[in-house]
């Protein structure tokens, strides 16, 4: 059984007709709900200003909280400003935050949101205001010290280390993760995703995939696996973050790629495996997800949480 981390409740007013999917988390989490046999649910606490200036400029921060914020950066971010939009956003950095700490201890771990990957260091963008990875993988690294004094025999937290790999399968590049991260040796970024899909103009990452429009199954999860095998060859991580999009699939409406829903599956395996293999705690994100059909949708959700529920069971018996 794992800890899955829901923002939901606390609701960002969007105008009519707005495309974010708003919805799609409740369902999702109400499915989880009723299969409480391998998730158990939570709310998760704020991320706090110090905790999301590991990752943002002071100045970037408390424009957001107070308003001061242009119409035009409201519409590069995706949202209208208001109160509720800024503590939504901070309790999805917060889900993200308990979502590795509870990885640490039990294997896995999942926010039913985040993967705001598009939030740069002072500036937002993608429907994204923080970026849940980046403060995620700080705040890791500043509760390593404590760790390391402190670890409990036996659990994941006295591996001792602090490199984090983040794994982007979102079919959007997380320009954001790359810019906030660029030139930290403690941090891999690697982004495989859509050559012509936004953000149109790309960051670097520490390795990007581009991939054409149609690509399916097949050649996805070849160049995954090399991709796996090149980033073992310069990178050794004590932590994976994995933002398990799942606008990659055939029916996405944004996505332009055709994974089906056996490629998801094969997919997470293929991730969760290699992860496996080094046995390493994953903490994950649901990221995005554009489908006519949200009932769809939030059953390929399922299947992720439902694989890492499994990669937790089996994590802890290799303890």
């Amino acid at each position: 059984m794992i800890d899955a981390f829901y923002t939901d409740e606390f609701v960002l007013p969007l105008p009519p007709g707005h495309r974010f999917p708003m919805e799609k988390y409740r369902i999702l989490r109400d499915k989880v709900s009723l299969s409480a046999c391998f998730a158990r649910l939570s709310i998760p606490d704020a991320a706090t200003p110090g905790q999301l200036a590991l990752a943002h400029c002071p100045n970037y921060i408390e424009r957001i909280e107070t308003g001061n914020v242009s119409k035009d950066e409201q519409r590069g971010i995706g949202f209208p400003w208001s109160d509720r939009m800024v503590e939504r956003s901070r309790r999805s950095v917060g889900a993200t935050v308990a979502a590795v700490r509870s990885a640490l201890q039990h294997g896995a771990s999942v926010n039913l949101a985040g993967g705001t990957h598009h939030a740069k260091r002072s500036k937002g963008g993608g429907f994204c205001v923080f970026n849940d990875l980046a403060v995620a993988a700080r705040v890791y690294q500043t509760d390593a010290i404590a760790w390391l004094n402190s670890a409990q025999n036996g659990s994941i937290s006295s591996r001792g280390g602090h490199h984090v790999l983040v794994i982007d399968l979102d079919v959007h590049q997380g320009d954001g993760t790359a810019e906030i991260l660029r030139n930290d040796p403690s941090v891999f970024t690697f982004s495989m995703h859509g050559e012509k899909n936004y953000p149109f103009q790309k960051e670097k990452s520490d390795l990007d995939i581009e991939l054409p429009d149609g690509t399916g199954d097949a050649e996805y999860l070849t160049l995954l696996d090399k991709s796996l095998s090149r980033i073992e060859q310069c990178f050794t991580p004590d932590l994976v973050l994995y933002v398990a999009g799942l606008d990659v699939h055939q029916a996405d409406r944004l996505g332009k790629l055709a994974l089906s829903d056996d490629g998801i599956e094969q997919r997470d395996r293929m991730v969760l495996q290699w992860a496996q293999q080094r046995k390493l705690p994953v903490a994950a994100v649901m990221a995005g997800g554009y489908f006519p059909d949200l009932d769809h949708l939030t059953d390929l959700q399922l299947g992720v949480i439902e694989r890492l529920a499994e990669y937790s069971q089996q994590h802890q018996k290799l303890r």
